[in-house]
Protein backbone atom coordinates (compact mmCIF):
# COMPACT_ATOMS: atom_id res chain seq x y z
CA UNK A 1 0.00 0.00 0.00
CA UNK A 2 0.76 3.76 -1.02
CA UNK A 3 1.07 6.10 2.17
CA UNK A 4 -0.10 9.40 0.40
CA UNK A 5 2.16 12.63 2.03
CA UNK A 6 0.29 15.92 2.59
CA UNK A 7 0.76 19.02 3.98
CA UNK A 8 -2.46 20.11 6.75
CA UNK A 9 -3.75 23.30 5.84
CA UNK A 10 -2.75 25.68 8.45
CA UNK A 11 -3.92 29.04 9.83
CA UNK A 12 -2.37 30.91 12.52
CA UNK A 13 -3.66 34.23 14.46
CA UNK A 14 -3.14 36.35 17.65
CA UNK A 15 -6.44 36.00 19.98
CA UNK A 16 -8.02 38.69 20.78
CA UNK A 17 -5.79 39.87 23.57
CA UNK A 18 -3.11 39.91 21.60
CA UNK A 19 -1.60 37.81 24.27
CA UNK A 20 -1.44 34.24 22.35
CA UNK A 21 -1.21 32.97 18.87
CA UNK A 22 -3.55 30.44 17.69
CA UNK A 23 -2.81 27.69 15.32
CA UNK A 24 -5.32 25.63 13.77
CA UNK A 25 -4.65 22.15 11.48
CA UNK A 26 -6.81 20.55 9.70
CA UNK A 27 -6.08 16.55 9.75
CA UNK A 28 -9.95 15.23 8.70
CA UNK A 29 -10.26 11.61 10.03
CA UNK A 30 -7.01 11.52 12.24
CA UNK A 31 -7.81 9.87 15.52
CA UNK A 32 -6.08 12.03 18.49
CA UNK A 33 -3.62 9.07 19.31
CA UNK A 34 -2.13 9.19 15.95
CA UNK A 35 -0.87 12.86 16.14
CA UNK A 36 2.19 14.25 16.70
CA UNK A 37 3.19 17.57 17.45
CA UNK A 38 6.28 19.02 18.22
CA UNK A 39 6.90 23.08 19.12
CA UNK A 40 9.76 25.12 19.38
CA UNK A 41 9.97 28.89 20.29
CA UNK A 42 9.84 29.61 16.22
CA UNK A 43 8.46 26.56 14.92
CA UNK A 44 6.57 23.82 14.97
CA UNK A 45 6.49 20.13 13.08
CA UNK A 46 3.38 18.18 12.75
CA UNK A 47 2.88 14.46 12.10
CA UNK A 48 -0.38 12.76 11.86
CA UNK A 49 -1.75 9.93 9.80
CA UNK A 50 -4.50 8.07 9.16
CA UNK A 51 -5.67 4.53 6.97
CA UNK A 52 -2.84 5.43 3.87
CA UNK A 53 -2.61 9.57 3.99
CA UNK A 54 0.20 11.16 6.46
CA UNK A 55 -0.11 14.44 7.01
CA UNK A 56 3.23 15.86 7.70
CA UNK A 57 4.75 19.81 7.75
CA UNK A 58 7.33 22.15 9.47
CA UNK A 59 6.57 25.40 9.78
CA UNK A 60 7.88 28.69 10.83
CA UNK A 61 6.35 31.03 12.77
CA UNK A 62 6.01 34.99 12.75
CA UNK A 63 6.90 35.88 16.66
CA UNK A 64 8.68 33.65 19.13
CA UNK A 65 6.29 31.76 21.44
CA UNK A 66 6.60 29.87 24.98
CA UNK A 67 5.64 26.20 24.15
CA UNK A 68 6.30 25.00 27.53
CA UNK A 69 3.10 26.62 28.25
CA UNK A 70 1.55 25.52 24.34
CA UNK A 71 -2.27 23.56 25.27
CA UNK A 72 -3.70 22.00 22.13
CA UNK A 73 -6.89 20.45 21.75
CA UNK A 74 -8.15 18.11 18.93
CA UNK A 75 -12.30 18.11 17.99
CA UNK A 76 -13.71 17.00 15.03
CA UNK A 77 -10.65 16.84 12.70
CA UNK A 78 -9.56 20.18 14.29
CA UNK A 79 -6.57 20.61 15.58
CA UNK A 80 -6.05 24.08 17.52
CA UNK A 81 -3.23 25.23 19.85
CA UNK A 82 -2.66 28.22 22.01
CA UNK A 83 0.74 29.55 22.77
CA UNK A 84 1.49 32.74 24.38
CA UNK A 85 3.62 34.88 22.97
CA UNK A 86 7.27 35.01 24.50
CA UNK A 87 8.04 38.29 26.21
CA UNK A 88 11.04 39.75 24.87
CA UNK A 89 13.17 42.42 26.87
CA UNK A 90 12.96 45.64 25.20
CA UNK A 91 16.32 47.44 24.74
CA UNK A 92 17.48 50.52 24.58
CA UNK A 93 18.17 52.10 20.75
CA UNK A 94 21.66 52.58 20.30
CA UNK A 95 23.39 55.54 18.64
CA UNK A 96 25.66 53.82 16.03
CA UNK A 97 28.46 56.70 14.97
CA UNK A 98 28.96 56.85 11.27
CA UNK A 99 32.27 57.35 10.03
CA UNK A 100 32.46 59.23 6.74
Amino acid sequence: MVTLRMSPIVCSYSDESGENLIIEIELPGVDKENISLRMREDSFTIDASKEDIRYIGTYTMWCPVTPDQAKAEYRNGLLTIRVPYKEIPVEEAREVPIEA
